[in-house]
C-alpha cells in the first residue's frame, strides 16, 4: 500500500496537479538543503518525494486555498 494515500492527500490539497507541484518543489528543496521537518527515523519513505508527501499529510506544509 502506498503511504500516504491519495485520498488523504486530496482532503488537504484541492487537485492532483497542485499536489504534484507542492511535492516536487519540497522534494527539490530537501535535495538542495538537506533540511527535513521531522526526524529522519519517523519518515516511512526513503525518497524525497515521498517525504514531501508525508510532510503535507502531517501538516508541516500549509496549503492556502484561494477564493
Amino acid at each position: 500500500m502506498i503511504y500516504p494515500s491519495i485520498d488523504k492527500l486530496l482532503n488537504i490539497v484541492d487537485s492532483k496537479y497542485e499536489l504534484v507541484h507542492i511535492a516536487a518543489r519540497r522534494s527539490k528543496e530537501i535535495s538542495r538543503t538537506g533540511y527535513l521537518q521531522m526526524p529522519e527515523a519517523e519518515y516511512k519513505s526513503k525518497k524525497n518525494i515521498g517525504r514531501a508527501l508525508e510532510e503535507v499529510t502531517e501538516g508541516f506544509i500549509k496549503v492556502e486555498k484561494e477564493g
